[in-house]
């Protein structure tokens, strides 16, 4: 289905041929998940979206204007995914953004994905994938429009596996090709991903974070290798659109579907 487009706030199916975000990914995105016509933790999104427009030097977006967008494309929807780029517009060849320049808002309606509803109730496959992140802390955490190490990721599989693990050039583990990661080394304990230096730092991953704190579960933000993830007592991934899944195999290790991951599943799933 071809999904509904807004560009600068008017429909519209095409994107000027040189706008920087086609030609470098000069951009950011953020994917949007809709409930009854609400756009759910609209705040931490434009929150994440201004932090890296911030990192990247691209000015604040008017966030009055992107409200009204978002809420147009959200009104009437029981269930839908937003997704909303910013670009640093158009520009001449090379790579010296303009001195003055004029951001692009690209605006998607897709319908929600129809994701079985065993993956979250029995868990998923993740497989190991041979692609690694590069280590960057200038654009670790953004969610910047150049996806390619994702696209080279997600490519190397077609059947089996619903998500991918990716580590970073250095062995450490960071994340899935579009989902953060946790895991529970010891009973009542969470570790997730260090992300200075690779990965995206995800809106539901912040939100688990902060419910798992105030919930007093003992919960570190740290490095991890993939041999103690691989030891780990249960296993979850996460983001805005679906949610939690637990982790019941990688590749030829199997996990339970444990009650840290069914707390998670229930924070996820909060307004």
């Amino acid at each position: 289905m071809t999904p509904a487009c807004w560009i600068d706030g008017q429909p519209a199916d095409a994107l000027l041929l040189t706008d920087r975000g086609l030609h470098y990914g000069d951009g950011l995105f953020e994917t949007l998940a809709v409930r009854q016509g609400h756009t759910r933790r609209l705040e931490l999104h434009l929150e994440r979206l201004l932090l890296g427009c911030e990192r990247l030097g691209i000015p604040r977006p008017d966030e009055s204007l992107l409200r009204g967008e978002l809420h147009t494309a959200a009104q009437g929807q029981d269930k839908a995914v937003l997704k909303l780029m910013l670009t640093r517009g158009s520009g001449g060849r090379g790579y010296r953004p303009p001195a003055v320049p004029r951001m692009t808002r690209v605006l998607f309606r897709y319908p929600w994905p129809d994701y079985p509803a065993a993956w979250v109730e029995q868990g998923i496959e993740l497989k190991i994938c041979r692609t690694r992140l590069g280590l960057n802390p200038a654009l670790a955490g953004v969610k910047h429009l150049n996806r390619l190490e994702q696209v080279m990721a997600r490519a190397e599989w077609e059947d089996g596996a619903q998500e991918g693990l990716m580590l970073d050039t250095d062995g450490g583990v960071i994340e899935g090709t579009m989902t953060n990661l946790f895991a529970s080394p010891a009973e009542g304990r969470l570790v997730t991903p260090d992300l200075a230096l690779a990965g995206v730092a995800g809106v539901t991953r912040r939100h688990i974070l902060e419910r798992a704190r105030g919930e007093g579960i003992d919960v570190e933000v740290r490095s991890l290798v993939l041999d103690e993830l691989l030891r780990c007592r249960e296993i979850f991934v996460c983001n805005s659109i679906a949610g939690v899944w637990p982790v019941q195999r990688i590749e030829a290790r199997s996990y339970p579907v444990g009650p840290l991951s069914r707390r998670a599943a229930a924070w996820a799933a909060e307004s």
